[in-house]
Protein backbone atom coordinates (compact mmCIF):
# COMPACT_ATOMS: atom_id res chain seq x y z
CA UNK A 1 0.00 0.00 0.00
CA UNK A 2 1.46 3.58 -1.09
CA UNK A 3 0.04 7.25 -0.80
CA UNK A 4 -1.92 9.11 1.55
CA UNK A 5 -5.31 10.23 0.72
CA UNK A 6 -7.15 13.06 2.65
CA UNK A 7 -10.66 13.74 2.25
CA UNK A 8 -12.18 17.14 2.83
CA UNK A 9 -15.55 19.11 2.69
CA UNK A 10 -14.68 22.78 4.03
CA UNK A 11 -11.91 24.89 3.97
CA UNK A 12 -10.64 24.39 7.06
CA UNK A 13 -10.71 20.98 6.78
CA UNK A 14 -8.28 21.84 3.72
CA UNK A 15 -6.35 24.08 5.86
CA UNK A 16 -5.81 21.92 8.94
CA UNK A 17 -4.93 18.89 5.88
CA UNK A 18 -1.84 21.76 4.95
CA UNK A 19 -0.99 21.93 8.79
CA UNK A 20 -0.96 18.27 9.30
CA UNK A 21 1.64 17.71 6.19
CA UNK A 22 4.00 20.53 7.82
CA UNK A 23 3.86 18.49 10.83
CA UNK A 24 5.27 15.76 8.90
CA UNK A 25 8.46 17.79 7.21
CA UNK A 26 8.31 20.93 10.14
CA UNK A 27 11.02 23.26 8.25
CA UNK A 28 10.24 21.33 4.45
CA UNK A 29 8.12 22.99 2.24
CA UNK A 30 6.06 20.11 0.39
CA UNK A 31 7.42 20.63 -2.93
CA UNK A 32 11.21 19.72 -1.62
CA UNK A 33 8.88 17.15 0.41
CA UNK A 34 7.99 15.61 -2.71
CA UNK A 35 11.19 15.84 -4.23
CA UNK A 36 12.69 14.09 -1.29
CA UNK A 37 10.64 10.80 -1.93
CA UNK A 38 7.99 11.40 1.02
CA UNK A 39 5.04 9.72 0.74
CA UNK A 40 3.07 11.39 -1.19
CA UNK A 41 -0.69 13.00 -0.75
CA UNK A 42 -3.41 13.72 -2.43
CA UNK A 43 -6.31 16.17 -1.19
CA UNK A 44 -9.64 14.87 -2.69
CA UNK A 45 -12.21 17.33 -2.12
CA UNK A 46 -15.77 16.08 -1.70
CA UNK A 47 -17.14 19.52 -2.81
CA UNK A 48 -20.06 20.71 -1.58
CA UNK A 49 -23.07 22.58 -2.70
CA UNK A 50 -23.41 26.25 -1.17
CA UNK A 51 -21.31 28.64 -2.75
CA UNK A 52 -19.93 30.07 -0.03
CA UNK A 53 -18.14 26.64 0.73
CA UNK A 54 -17.18 26.45 -2.84
CA UNK A 55 -15.21 29.66 -3.29
CA UNK A 56 -13.58 28.94 -0.16
CA UNK A 57 -12.43 25.78 -1.07
CA UNK A 58 -11.36 26.90 -4.68
CA UNK A 59 -9.15 29.01 -3.23
CA UNK A 60 -7.74 26.41 -0.43
CA UNK A 61 -7.08 24.21 -3.43
CA UNK A 62 -4.89 26.53 -4.94
CA UNK A 63 -2.88 27.25 -1.71
CA UNK A 64 -2.47 23.12 -1.28
CA UNK A 65 -1.34 23.20 -5.27
CA UNK A 66 1.19 26.07 -4.44
CA UNK A 67 2.28 23.63 -1.77
CA UNK A 68 3.19 20.87 -3.83
CA UNK A 69 -0.22 18.79 -2.87
CA UNK A 70 -1.86 16.88 -5.41
CA UNK A 71 -5.48 18.21 -5.51
CA UNK A 72 -8.22 16.18 -6.91
CA UNK A 73 -11.96 17.99 -7.06
CA UNK A 74 -14.72 15.18 -7.27
CA UNK A 75 -18.17 16.97 -7.50
CA UNK A 76 -19.37 14.30 -5.42
CA UNK A 77 -22.60 15.85 -4.68
CA UNK A 78 -23.38 16.94 -8.31
CA UNK A 79 -26.86 15.44 -8.92
CA UNK A 80 -28.27 12.06 -10.00
CA UNK A 81 -25.39 9.33 -10.36
CA UNK A 82 -22.83 11.70 -8.55
CA UNK A 83 -22.66 9.00 -5.12
CA UNK A 84 -22.27 6.25 -7.17
CA UNK A 85 -19.52 7.39 -9.88
CA UNK A 86 -17.86 9.04 -6.84
CA UNK A 87 -17.62 5.62 -4.96
CA UNK A 88 -16.14 3.81 -8.55
CA UNK A 89 -13.80 6.64 -9.34
CA UNK A 90 -12.16 6.89 -5.54
CA UNK A 91 -12.18 2.36 -4.61
CA UNK A 92 -8.67 2.73 -6.07
CA UNK A 93 -7.09 5.16 -4.82
CA UNK A 94 -8.77 4.17 -1.61
CA UNK A 95 -7.42 0.59 -1.97
CA UNK A 96 -4.03 1.48 -2.27
CA UNK A 97 -4.03 4.09 0.74
CA UNK A 98 -1.55 3.56 3.23
CA UNK A 99 -3.40 6.61 5.62
CA UNK A 100 -6.56 7.95 4.72
CA UNK A 101 -7.02 11.55 6.68
CA UNK A 102 -10.42 12.91 7.07
CA UNK A 103 -12.30 16.55 8.48
CA UNK A 104 -15.56 15.18 9.67
CA UNK A 105 -16.18 12.06 10.94
CA UNK A 106 -19.60 12.77 11.32
CA UNK A 107 -19.77 13.18 7.50
CA UNK A 108 -22.46 10.36 5.91
CA UNK A 109 -20.28 10.47 2.99
CA UNK A 110 -17.20 9.88 4.71
CA UNK A 111 -18.84 7.04 6.53
CA UNK A 112 -19.91 5.25 3.48
CA UNK A 113 -16.57 5.18 2.23
CA UNK A 114 -15.25 3.57 5.63
CA UNK A 115 -17.48 0.96 5.14
CA UNK A 116 -16.61 0.23 1.97
CA UNK A 117 -12.53 0.53 2.24
CA UNK A 118 -11.22 0.31 5.77
CA UNK A 119 -7.61 2.04 5.90
CA UNK A 120 -4.75 0.89 7.88
CA UNK A 121 -3.94 4.16 9.24
CA UNK A 122 -6.65 7.07 9.78
CA UNK A 123 -5.78 10.75 10.70
CA UNK A 124 -8.84 13.11 11.89
CA UNK A 125 -8.34 16.74 11.31
CA UNK A 126 -10.64 19.71 13.20
CA UNK A 127 -13.87 20.83 11.19
CA UNK A 128 -14.30 23.00 14.53
CA UNK A 129 -15.38 21.85 17.76
CA UNK A 130 -17.15 18.84 16.45
CA UNK A 131 -13.83 17.25 17.09
CA UNK A 132 -14.00 17.44 21.01
CA UNK A 133 -17.89 15.60 20.46
CA UNK A 134 -16.00 13.28 18.28
CA UNK A 135 -12.82 12.37 20.70
CA UNK A 136 -15.76 12.39 23.74
CA UNK A 137 -18.40 9.96 21.98
CA UNK A 138 -15.37 7.23 20.62
CA UNK A 139 -14.12 7.18 23.84
CA UNK A 140 -17.53 6.33 25.22
CA UNK A 141 -18.63 3.89 22.47
CA UNK A 142 -21.02 5.78 21.66
CA UNK A 143 -23.14 6.07 18.20
CA UNK A 144 -21.91 9.60 16.57
CA UNK A 145 -24.54 12.18 16.99
CA UNK A 146 -23.30 16.05 15.62
CA UNK A 147 -23.91 17.54 19.33
CA UNK A 148 -26.62 20.43 18.36
CA UNK A 149 -28.85 17.18 16.59
CA UNK A 150 -31.64 15.43 18.86
CA UNK A 151 -30.80 12.29 20.31
CA UNK A 152 -34.30 10.45 19.03
CA UNK A 153 -33.64 8.67 15.31
CA UNK A 154 -35.32 10.13 12.46
CA UNK A 155 -36.68 8.22 9.50
CA UNK A 156 -33.34 9.18 7.85
CA UNK A 157 -31.05 8.17 10.72
CA UNK A 158 -32.85 4.73 10.78
CA UNK A 159 -31.75 4.04 7.48
CA UNK A 160 -28.42 5.23 7.71
CA UNK A 161 -27.81 3.38 11.54
CA UNK A 162 -26.09 0.45 9.59
CA UNK A 163 -23.55 2.54 8.13
CA UNK A 164 -23.16 4.81 10.81
CA UNK A 165 -21.91 1.96 13.08
CA UNK A 166 -20.01 0.11 10.95
CA UNK A 167 -17.76 3.37 10.15
CA UNK A 168 -17.66 4.38 14.16
CA UNK A 169 -15.80 0.65 14.41
CA UNK A 170 -13.70 1.94 11.39
CA UNK A 171 -12.88 5.28 13.16
CA UNK A 172 -12.10 3.10 16.23
CA UNK A 173 -7.93 2.41 16.74
CA UNK A 174 -8.01 -2.37 16.08
CA UNK A 175 -5.31 -5.01 15.28
CA UNK A 176 -3.53 -3.23 12.07
CA UNK A 177 -5.23 0.16 12.56
CA UNK A 178 -3.66 3.05 14.19
CA UNK A 179 -6.40 6.46 14.56
CA UNK A 180 -4.35 9.79 15.16
CA UNK A 181 -6.65 13.15 16.31
CA UNK A 182 -4.79 16.04 14.93
CA UNK A 183 -6.48 18.91 16.77
CA UNK A 184 -5.81 22.46 18.43
CA UNK A 185 -8.59 21.85 20.76
CA UNK A 186 -8.58 20.42 24.07
CA UNK A 187 -9.15 16.92 23.35
CA UNK A 188 -8.58 13.84 25.91
CA UNK A 189 -7.48 10.74 24.07
CA UNK A 190 -10.00 7.93 23.66
CA UNK A 191 -8.44 4.42 24.73
CA UNK A 192 -5.70 3.50 21.68
CA UNK A 193 -5.64 6.61 20.31
CA UNK A 194 -2.74 9.16 19.31
CA UNK A 195 -3.80 12.64 19.90
CA UNK A 196 -1.70 15.33 17.67
CA UNK A 197 -1.39 18.95 18.43
CA UNK A 198 -2.19 21.68 15.81
CA UNK A 199 -0.71 24.93 16.46
CA UNK A 200 -0.92 26.15 13.39
CA UNK A 201 2.73 26.22 12.55
CA UNK A 202 2.16 26.15 8.90
CA UNK A 203 0.11 29.48 9.16
CA UNK A 204 2.35 31.60 11.47
CA UNK A 205 5.36 30.53 8.83
CA UNK A 206 3.72 31.53 5.60
CA UNK A 207 1.83 34.27 6.70
CA UNK A 208 1.86 37.80 8.24
CA UNK A 209 2.56 39.36 11.04
CA UNK A 210 -1.10 41.26 10.22
CA UNK A 211 -1.54 44.79 10.59
CA UNK A 212 -3.47 45.38 13.16
CA UNK A 213 -5.99 48.18 12.91
CA UNK A 214 -7.50 50.26 16.03
CA UNK A 215 -10.44 49.01 16.16
CA UNK A 216 -12.23 45.64 17.25
CA UNK A 217 -14.20 42.73 14.76
CA UNK A 218 -16.49 40.24 15.70
CA UNK A 219 -16.69 37.07 14.60
CA UNK A 220 -19.94 35.45 13.29
CA UNK A 221 -21.86 32.11 13.95
CA UNK A 222 -24.38 29.66 12.45
CA UNK A 223 -25.88 29.10 15.75
CA UNK A 224 -28.98 30.38 14.45
CA UNK A 225 -28.81 28.48 11.31
CA UNK A 226 -28.34 25.08 13.00
CA UNK A 227 -31.42 25.83 15.21
CA UNK A 228 -29.53 26.38 18.06
CA UNK A 229 -29.76 30.54 18.80
CA UNK A 230 -32.77 32.58 18.45
CA UNK A 231 -32.62 34.88 15.73
CA UNK A 232 -33.82 38.07 17.76
CA UNK A 233 -31.28 37.16 20.72
CA UNK A 234 -28.26 36.71 18.34
CA UNK A 235 -29.06 40.06 16.63
CA UNK A 236 -29.96 42.04 19.77
CA UNK A 237 -26.33 40.73 21.67
CA UNK A 238 -24.63 41.65 18.09
CA UNK A 239 -25.62 45.04 18.31
CA UNK A 240 -24.99 45.33 22.16
CA UNK A 241 -21.14 43.86 21.08
CA UNK A 242 -20.81 46.38 18.53
CA UNK A 243 -21.12 49.12 20.97
CA UNK A 244 -19.25 48.11 23.77
CA UNK A 245 -16.17 47.37 21.83
CA UNK A 246 -16.35 49.89 18.96
CA UNK A 247 -16.44 47.24 16.19
CA UNK A 248 -16.60 48.11 13.09
CA UNK A 249 -16.43 44.74 11.57
CA UNK A 250 -18.74 41.75 11.09
CA UNK A 251 -16.72 38.32 10.06
CA UNK A 252 -19.75 36.22 8.46
CA UNK A 253 -19.80 32.20 9.06
CA UNK A 254 -19.99 30.59 5.56
CA UNK A 255 -23.42 28.75 6.37
CA UNK A 256 -25.24 32.34 7.83
CA UNK A 257 -28.05 33.79 6.01
CA UNK A 258 -28.15 36.64 3.53
CA UNK A 259 -31.08 37.65 5.70
CA UNK A 260 -29.68 37.46 8.82
CA UNK A 261 -26.28 39.70 7.26
CA UNK A 262 -28.66 42.33 5.66
CA UNK A 263 -30.37 42.52 9.09
CA UNK A 264 -26.98 42.47 11.12
CA UNK A 265 -25.68 45.44 8.44
CA UNK A 266 -28.80 47.57 9.10
CA UNK A 267 -29.14 47.73 12.30
CA UNK A 268 -25.60 47.70 13.34
CA UNK A 269 -24.11 49.69 10.44
CA UNK A 270 -20.99 46.46 10.61
CA UNK A 271 -19.43 46.23 7.60
CA UNK A 272 -20.37 42.70 6.82
CA UNK A 273 -17.50 40.47 5.72
CA UNK A 274 -17.78 37.02 3.75
CA UNK A 275 -13.99 36.27 3.95
CA UNK A 276 -12.86 34.28 0.99
CA UNK A 277 -10.25 32.02 3.32
CA UNK A 278 -10.67 30.97 6.82
CA UNK A 279 -10.50 33.27 9.41
CA UNK A 280 -7.04 31.72 10.47
CA UNK A 281 -5.44 32.83 7.41
CA UNK A 282 -7.64 36.30 6.85
CA UNK A 283 -6.27 36.68 10.53
CA UNK A 284 -2.95 36.40 10.30
CA UNK A 285 -2.64 37.86 6.58
CA UNK A 286 -4.68 41.14 8.12
CA UNK A 287 -5.60 44.01 8.82
CA UNK A 288 -7.12 42.44 11.93
CA UNK A 289 -8.57 44.50 14.90
CA UNK A 290 -7.05 44.59 18.01
CA UNK A 291 -9.69 43.09 19.53
CA UNK A 292 -11.84 40.01 18.07
CA UNK A 293 -15.12 38.77 19.45
CA UNK A 294 -16.39 35.71 18.73
CA UNK A 295 -19.62 33.48 19.88
CA UNK A 296 -18.49 29.98 21.03
CA UNK A 297 -16.37 28.45 18.33
CA UNK A 298 -13.24 26.79 16.90
CA UNK A 299 -11.53 30.23 16.19
CA UNK A 300 -11.09 31.04 19.88
CA UNK A 301 -9.13 27.99 20.14
CA UNK A 302 -7.62 28.57 16.85
CA UNK A 303 -7.13 31.96 16.74
CA UNK A 304 -4.84 32.62 19.63
CA UNK A 305 -2.57 30.52 17.92
CA UNK A 306 -2.18 31.98 14.63
CA UNK A 307 -2.32 35.35 16.36
CA UNK A 308 0.81 34.42 18.60
CA UNK A 309 3.20 37.02 19.23
CA UNK A 310 0.64 39.88 17.38
CA UNK A 311 -0.86 41.67 20.61
CA UNK A 312 -4.20 40.46 19.37
CA UNK A 313 -6.71 40.51 22.29
CA UNK A 314 -9.36 37.57 21.58
CA UNK A 315 -12.43 37.26 23.66
CA UNK A 316 -15.55 35.12 23.82
CA UNK A 317 -19.16 35.90 24.79
CA UNK A 318 -21.31 33.54 27.01
CA UNK A 319 -24.21 32.10 25.64
CA UNK A 320 -27.04 32.49 28.02
CA UNK A 321 -29.37 29.57 28.32
CA UNK A 322 -32.78 32.23 27.41
CA UNK A 323 -31.11 32.94 24.32
CA UNK A 324 -31.68 28.59 23.24
CA UNK A 325 -34.70 28.12 21.08
CA UNK A 326 -36.76 25.41 22.47
CA UNK A 327 -36.03 22.95 19.85
CA UNK A 328 -32.13 23.32 20.29
CA UNK A 329 -30.81 19.63 21.27
CA UNK A 330 -30.56 19.24 25.24
CA UNK A 331 -26.71 18.74 25.26
CA UNK A 332 -26.22 22.02 23.40
CA UNK A 333 -26.01 24.63 26.71
CA UNK A 334 -23.10 21.67 28.34
CA UNK A 335 -21.44 22.34 24.52
CA UNK A 336 -21.26 25.17 24.12
CA UNK A 337 -20.03 26.39 27.97
CA UNK A 338 -17.29 23.53 27.27
CA UNK A 339 -16.13 25.65 24.32
CA UNK A 340 -15.25 28.94 25.96
CA UNK A 341 -14.41 27.32 29.35
CA UNK A 342 -11.43 25.38 27.67
CA UNK A 343 -10.65 27.87 25.52
CA UNK A 344 -7.23 29.82 26.01
CA UNK A 345 -5.81 31.56 29.12
CA UNK A 346 -5.04 34.16 26.46
CA UNK A 347 -8.95 34.71 25.52
CA UNK A 348 -10.87 36.79 27.56
CA UNK A 349 -14.53 35.71 27.85
CA UNK A 350 -17.09 37.52 28.60
CA UNK A 351 -20.85 37.45 30.20
CA UNK A 352 -24.20 38.68 29.13
CA UNK A 353 -26.61 40.26 31.63
CA UNK A 354 -29.82 41.00 31.45
CA UNK A 355 -33.00 41.28 33.23
CA UNK A 356 -35.25 41.04 30.51
CA UNK A 357 -34.51 40.09 26.70
CA UNK A 358 -35.75 43.69 25.83
CA UNK A 359 -33.03 45.23 28.19
CA UNK A 360 -29.51 46.28 27.20
CA UNK A 361 -27.15 43.88 27.37
CA UNK A 362 -23.90 44.79 30.23
CA UNK A 363 -20.74 42.76 29.53
CA UNK A 364 -18.66 41.64 32.53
Amino acid sequence: MTGQLAFVESPVQLLNVLEWAHTQNPGVSAVSATEADATPLTVVVLSPTDPMSRGQLRRMAQLARDQGLTVRWQEARGGRGALVRTLRELARPLRSAERVIIGDPFSRYVQLLLTLFAPRHLTVVDDGTATMEFAAQLGRGERLVRWHRKGSLGPRELVLAPVTTLARRRLAPARGRTVEIFTSLPVEAPPGVTVTENAYAWTRDTFGPPLLTGGADLVGTSLVETGVVDADHYARVVSELARAHGATRYFAHRRESAEKLHRIAVDTGLQVVRPELPLELIARRGPIGRTVVSFPSTVVHTLPLALAGTGVRVAVIDIAPEWLRATASPRAQGFLSGITGTAAHEVDRLTARASHPADRLEFG
